[in-house]
């Protein structure tokens, strides 16, 4: 069977289109229809749902889709040793990032492997914590950044511990405080991080037993900060989060302390060009530390 044909439905079930999907590949949709119905025949079962909405694995093609990741991924990880071999870094890796990580490292990062390594094409997928642990374990990705989430499964590195600060609008109470008491956040209006997975700021609320006035739950951080500019509460967000905050707004440490870990998550057995991205990041870190 074509490995091409496993590449067109990834695309596929990816963007949820063949007309999409034809315009990524460089393809026309007849072709890639047509890849579709052939696997379709070869198996002898249905792997594409069409609608007027478009398309949608069947549970079957979901089945075949992992299976084919898998293959796929086989076949990066043989031409990448081979070029390893011949002492040429060359090859795929796929990254799964949030999106703090994608705007704050990832350009200077993609810059470096794009001067060093040419040969290297860097795939990235923002999701939040939960997202890029699954796209992990199912084969998507080759590695992604985590909140310090373990597992079994595959090898988890620290890479930084990203202090969590207290973000308050020039009308709130704490605003001339030069750090803020976690205690004196119970009962005040808060607008909360909301994503899937460990949540930093409720495991830190949690700790010390603290309950704010929740008004909202936001997955955005910019949505976040434009709620406190308008000086409808406070929150706790990471300090990479706030890199570029706005001057109505001020960012207090916590007397408590409080921070999250950020660490890179690869697959066991990872790949010659996923190692090398790895090590390219954790050298930039250390470098960019060693100045601050």
């Amino acid at each position: 069977m074509s490995l091409v044909k496993y590449e067109i439905l990834t695309k596929v079930a990816e963007v949820a289109s063949f007309t999409k999907a034809a315009e990524v590949l460089g393809l026309t949709q007849s072709a890639v229809s047509h890849a579709v119905s052939s696997l379709e025949k070869e198996f002898g079962f249905a792997l594409i749902h069409r609608s007027r909405t478009g398309v949608t694995l069947t549970s079957e093609g979901y089945t075949m889709l992992r299976a084919m990741w898998q293959v796929l991924d086989a076949q990066e990880l043989l031409q990448q040793e081979a070029a390893h071999i011949l002492g040429v870094t060359r090859g795929k890796v796929r990254i799964g990032v949030i999106s703090s990580i994608s705007s704050n490292w990832m350009p200077e990062i993609i810059r470096i492997m794009d001067h060093q390594f040419p040969g290297i094409q860097v795939e990235l997928r923002e999701g939040d914590y939960y997202e890029i642990e699954q796209w992990l374990l199912s084969g998507e990705i080759e590695a992604g950044f985590l909140n310090g989430q373990k597992s079994a499964q595959y090898q988890f590195t620290e890479l930084q511990q990203d202090p969590l600060l207290c973000i308050v609008s020039a009308k709130s109470p704490l605003y001339a405080k030069t750090e803020v008491d976690i205690a004196d956040l119970e009962d005040m209006p808060f607008i909360m991080t909301s994503y899937k997975g460990t949540n930093d700021v409720k495991v830190l609320l949690e700790q010390y037993h603290v309950k704010p006035n929740i008004r909202f739950e936001l997955s955005e951080e910019v949505g976040i900060l434009s709620m406190i500019s308008h000086h409808l509460g406070i929150s706790i967000l990471p300090q990479l989060v706030i890199h570029n905050l706005p001057s109505t707004l001020k960012a207090i440490p916590l007397k408590q302390g409080g921070y999250r870990t950020i660490g890179i998550a690869m697959k066991h057995h990872a790949s010659p060009v996923t190692k090398k991205f790895a090590e390219i990041l954790s050298a930039w870190l250390k470098e960019q530390n060693s100045v601050l």
